[in-house]
């Protein structure tokens, strides 16, 4: 097994950046800005365009709150992390990109996730499956800059093969691999997910000092407590209710695929897979300058 020495020794555990949280609660997803202590760069992770999708209407405004805070305090936006593939929210890196400029990033097993939904959508030969949407792939143990900030990009698979959890310092933006201590862990049964996968990324996450700050990708308040993203890895070793220490791989396999096999689908899956596969640009317009989203018929 993989395990947390592959971060360099000279990386710096200790460096505690800036973390300002955004709670979209139409999707429940929480998006990142991440500023280096020293200097005016900063990251977004996991940014969300708002979806009317009944309308199919899009529009920008929890983007544009991230906009504003990184105007008003007068950040340099240097990249846009994606920790994954999202099925329930829609990336608005482009449009952030657009205003702010910054480099998208994803893991490097994109071109995996974009091979089988590519098929599923029948995107045809025009859609580039190579990762070419992204201005970077990362690969696992592959590092960053953020101003003077070094990130290290470690692979988490399992929720999907693609899925990176982010270090930088003290700090890990950890996807949808963990949950809250009272919310487990994400589900692994899309395609290309295993539960097996996913315990021994979350016991990789979970092998970095336990002071380490963990920031979700989504909460969604069990048994009705306030919206929380902020966790330790000593608190999830002690209170994970799926992986705290003690459970087995085993066991984490059978509680996992049993609360698999219950859940429905996400609400937004059709289209966040077929904008996120992309970078977060919507799918081409036709001759008539329109734009369409596919509902792939019994093909999920």
């Amino acid at each position: 097994m993989t395990t947390i020495a592959s971060i360099p020794h000279s990386f710096d555990l200790s460096l505690k950046p800036e973390v300002t949280a955004f709670f979209d609660a139409p999707t429940n997803t929480v998006t990142y800005v991440v500023r280096d202590p020293s200097s005016t760069a900063c990251a977004v992770i996991d940014s969300v365009m708002d979806i009317d999708y009944a309308a199919g209407r899009i529009t920008y405004t929890s983007a544009d709150q991230v906009i504003d805070f990184i105007g008003s305090h007068g950040l340099t936006l240097e990249w846009l992390i994606e920790t994954h593939v999202h099925a329930d929210h829609l990336s608005a890196a482009p449009y952030i990109q657009g205003k702010l400029g910054g480099k998208i990033g994803i893991g490097e097993n994109i071109t995996i996730v974009q091979d089988t939904f590519g098929k599923v959508f029948n995107e045809g030969t025009e859609f580039q499956r190579d990762g070419s949407q992204f201005d970077r792939l990362f690969k696992d143990g592959d590092t960053y800059k953020i101003g003077g900030m070094t990130a290290f990009a470690m692979h988490t698979p399992g929720h999907t093969p693609a899925c990176m959890t982010h270090v930088v310092g003290d700090a890990a933006f950890v996807g949808d691999t963990l949950f809250m201590p009272d919310g487990g862990s994400a589900r692994a049964d899309f395609p290309g997910g295993d539960a097996r996968t996913l315990y021994r990324s979350i016991k990789r996450v979970l092998s970095m000092p336990g002071e380490t700050r963990l920031f979700m990708c989504h909460d969604y308040g069990p048994n009705g407590r306030e919206i929380r993203w902020e966790t330790t890895v000593a608190e999830q070793r002690a209170h994970n209710i799926h992986a705290h220490d003690g459970v087995t791989e085993d066991d984490f396999v059978r509680v996992r695929e049993a609360r698999d096999a219950t859940l429905a689908m996400p609400k937004l899956i059709i289209p966040s897979l077929q904008v996120n596969m992309r970078a977060g640009d919507l799918p081409p317009p036709d001759e008539s300058g329109k734009r369409f989203l596919k509902v792939p018929i019994n093909g999920l």
